[in-house]
């Protein structure tokens, strides 16, 4: 009897000395890579990006080459898509699988080796001194890269629709390049069909959810050229902003709408007023037109002004 009680109190006290391990274990790092046909780069990545992490999880999205195995050989954790789901998704199912971690910081990297996962440790400082809930590497921040003129052109507009759209300020919004505290990580999750538009999105959401936010200058390298046919994939994007605006922000969607169109049919009634004084004749298309602009304006201002009340009383009431 005496031997069964101190082989029980034995056994309690080593679950209890397990316990205190794994509650005093820290918060692990992880990297997550969005993978498709990656096969040539995504080995190197991981291998690079475990120097500073202590996971690596990269979500094959459907490849059709040996990327998932690769990346496990390479000793990444591999999540497989049976089938192309586009980017929004990878990106969920692996911000899903570092919550399951609880990861204290997750770092989102490209497969394709443009970014320089050495550069890892500099996303990370400002989380871990507890600055920023999420960091940006900013191809336009003094750090000087070989960077194709057209796509300097192309992102500069995009940043700048963005930033204006959501209403947070940065200077590279489509780099794929950023870190994540376990706040960041708890709050962001991108529409199913938000296709390459998540970088934009995730701007819209870190003025939804009050997130502060820190860019880092960091270097890229493209090694080959584009996979997508640029202006598609500037179109696909800009689209993305134009509903995500509509959605986050209906008040400055519909209101800027609705007053264009209004001060449109203004300036074209008071066309219509002109004529007639001069030459005594209505101009009776231009005066239809001014009315319906003017009618259509007013609607569409009055229905931002509804759908921006309806949302703020759906966020107070936590819906």
């Amino acid at each position: 009897m005496l031997k069964c009680l101190q082989r029980l109190c034995h056994h309690h006290q080593k679950q209890h000395n397990v316990n205190q391990t794994d509650a005093a274990s820290p918060q692990p790092t992880v990297a997550i890579i969005a993978a498709y046909n990656e096969d040539r780069f995504v080995g190197s990545v991981v291998i690079k990006a475990l120097r500073h992490v202590d996971h690596v999880i990269v979500i094959d999205d459907g490849s059709t080459d040996h990327t998932a195995h690769v990346a496990e050989k390479a000793g990444a954790l591999v999540i497989r898509h049976e089938r192309n789901r586009g980017k929004a998704e990878a990106i969920n199912t692996g911000l899903t699988r570092a919550r399951e971690m609880n990861a204290s910081i997750a770092v989102l990297i490209d497969a394709d080796g443009q970014h320089n996962p050495d550069q890892i440790p500099e996303l990370l400082a400002p989380i871990q001194s507890q600055d920023v809930d999420l960091v940006v590497g900013s191809r336009f921040l003094g750090v000087r890269s070989r960077i194709p003129r057209w796509r300097i052109v192309g992102q500069h507009a995009l940043t700048v629709a963005t930033n204006l759209a959501s209403g947070v300020v940065l200077t590279d919004s489509q780099s794929g390049f950023r870190a994540l505290s376990n706040k960041a990580l708890q709050a962001l999750a991108f529409r199913p069909d938000g296709g390459f538009s998540i970088e934009s999105e995730m701007q819209f959401l870190i003025n939804k959810h009050h997130l502060s936010v820190k860019e880092v200058p960091v270097s890229v390298i493209y090694a080959e050229g584009p996979k997508r046919n640029p202006f598609r994939h500037g179109f696909q994007v800009l689209n993305g902003v134009v509903a995500m605006v509509s959605q986050h922000r209906p008040l400055f969607f519909f209101g800027v709408t609705g007053v264009l169109l209004l001060t449109v049919g203004i300036l074209l009634g008071l066309v219509v007023v002109d004529r007639y004084n001069q030459y005594q004749n209505l101009a009776v298309g231009y005066a239809l037109i001014s009315i319906l602009l003017a009618i259509i304006g007013i609607q569409t201002l009055f229905t931002g002004i509804i759908l921006h009340s309806l949302r703020a009383f759906l966020s107070e009431n936590g819906r």
